[in-house]
């Protein structure tokens, strides 16, 4: 790696994954058509919740919100994996690499949060049925979705701050876009205590939204097991496992990434394991709650049976 002197580059090196020529055009096309389609699936989401009035509920509203941050964090690491396909090691500008630091730690969050709030939605919605429109109000659903959207991006100017702030020596960064610990080792002195804030920060953010997701969780699996009959169970059960899923997904490669123990994982494993969390589920999540979505699929008939009546005139 190229020593700089204690004086800060011009610019990084993103490095990607070292994969031999002949298979980087095919990693670039296989990888620009699941962005392609996580961001139609996604925007899809948006258009339909907005369009169609069955899908008036908070649910749906939460959902929509998701998918609209799934469009941004996507957008925020995917590029640049895509120029290192195709360019092998594409230089990143300093101020560059630490917005995009920046964004990926904040839209994170921010997705943590508002996957603790959806748990409380349906935890509302099973355990106290006839207090939940107006304990789940607009106002409600505005004011929860906007306090998860200033908890992430406040909680990532710790992170993005202290890294930023450090003394760097070399520029090649191991990884496809700016992340913590790829850019900590570049670094001219001791971030061990840079690791532990880190750590500290990222990992109270996520325990304790996964604490209150089980929590919330466990409420819902007590009120669905008093249910009269196996049909009702589950019914409710059905809402919640798209969320489960997803849940599952995000927060199992995060806590790997984030909170595991330094040192305890192979060289190349943050890249492979952060692709489950910044591509393949953004991408699965349309997919995962509207696969088996009885109201999604009838939304869909609506809608294009309006776009039809519409391209027929009066």
């Amino acid at each position: 790696m190229d020593r700089l002197n204690r004086t800060w580059p011009q610019t990084f090196v993103l490095t990607g994954f070292g994969a031999p020529g002949p298979v980087r055009p095919l990693a670039f096309l296989a990888t620009l058509g699941v962005y392609v389609l996580t961001l139609a699936s996604n925007s899809f989401i948006i258009v339909l919740v907005q369009a169609d009035a069955g899908l008036s509920t908070p649910m749906y509203f939460f959902l929509g919100v998701l998918s609209f941050l799934e469009v941004w964090y996507v957008s925020a690491t995917v590029p640049t994996l895509l120029l290192t396909w195709l360019r092998g090691r594409p230089p990143i500008p300093v101020a560059g690499c630490f917005l995009q630091l920046y964004a990926v730690h904040s839209l994170g969050m921010t997705e943590c949060s508002l996957l603790a709030v959806m748990a409380l939605d349906r935890h509302l919605a099973i355990c106290r049925p006839l207090h939940y429109p107006a304990l789940m109000s607009r106002k409600a659903q505005l004011g929860l979705a906007g306090a998860a959207w200033v908890a992430g991006f406040s909680a990532a100017l710790v992170p993005a701050g202290l890294t930023a702030a450090l003394p760097f020596c070399r520029k090649q960064v191991a990884h496809y876009f700016c992340d913590l610990a790829p850019l900590m080792r570049l670094a001219c002195v001791d971030t061990a205590w840079h690791a532990r804030v880190h750590g500290a920060v990222i990992g109270m953010i996520n325990t304790c939204n996964f604490v209150l997701i089980l929590g919330l969780y466990g409420g819902v699996l007590r009120a669905v097991l008093k249910l009269p009959s196996a049909a009702s169970r589950a019914k409710a059960f059905s809402t919640c496992t798209s969320h489960v899923t997803v849940v599952a997904l995000f927060f199992g490669s995060a806590f790997v990434v984030y909170v595991g123990l330094p040192g305890s994982q192979a060289e190349g494993t943050d890249k492979c394991i952060a692709l489950v969390y910044t591509l393949l589920t953004p991408f699965l999540n349309p997919i995962i709650y509207t696969l088996r979505n009885k109201e999604v699929k009838g939304a869909v008939r609506r809608v294009i049976q309006q776009i039809r009546a519409i391209l027929k005139g009066p």
